[in-house]
């Protein structure tokens, strides 16, 4: 029997803390329902959670009675209204993520994995308040063509097609984020070129879970 949405939800909420992606009550999820969105709560410990705990939010920002969503859902939202291939959302306060994210910094394409964001780069939104629709306008931004990018000292976003696929990409990501961390202890940093992402791109055309 495939697991309802909420129990999806609750499952991807439990893993990010146990892959150390969040601590306590940072990050949240959400997922696509036919009729807008299912959502993490705001401010619930994990252990806490239930299935029942989640919370469903149409697309015009109306929450089911005697819940509150996650502060963040209004990124949530516009995220999955403006790409309809996306069905999941996932936002992280990892540590090497937030760590390049607090230095304002694009991830450049230092190793060829970048790609697995969906170009030769993590962009690193400009800083907004959390909770606003700013945030979510500048999130927007950085994640055209995307599928993950940097919030500036805020932490970072990754969708995908399910809740599995997102968080996938969240764990490479992070991946990446403290690869390039320490190579930026090193000094200079080296980077591919525009045609060999290229290839890197066609490469993984239908290639696992990042073919597209």
């Amino acid at each position: 029997m495939t697991p309802t949405p909420a129990a999806q939800l609750l499952l991807t909420a439990r893993q990010m803390i146990q892959l150390g992606l969040n601590k306590g009550t940072s990050g949240n999820a959400s997922v696509r329902l036919d009729d807008g969105f299912l959502v993490t709560p705001s401010g619930v410990p994990v252990e806490a959670l239930t299935e029942n705990s989640m919370v469903y939010v149409q697309w015009d920002g109306n929450a089911e009675p005697g819940k509150k969503p996650s502060s963040e859902w209004c990124f949530h939202r516009d995220i999955l209204l403006a790409r309809p291939e996306i069905h999941a959302v996932v936002h992280t306060h990892s540590m090497f993520a937030t760590t390049i994210a607090c230095l304002g910094r694009d991830v450049p394409a230092f190793h060829y994995m970048i790609a697995t964001v969906g170009g030769d780069s993590i962009r690193c939104a400009p800083y907004a308040l959390f909770g606003t629709q700013a945030l979510s306008v500048e999130a927007l931004t950085a994640l055209q063509n995307r599928q993950a990018c940097l919030l500036a000292h805020h932490g970072m976003i990754a969708v995908g097609k399910d809740l599995s696929q997102a968080l996938a990409i969240a764990i490479e990501v992070e991946n990446l984020c403290e690869q390039y961390w320490r190579l930026l202890q090193l000094g200079e940093v080296k980077v591919l070129n525009t045609q060999q992402m290229e290839e890197v791109q066609a490469q993984f055309k239908g290639y696992g879970q990042w073919g597209k």
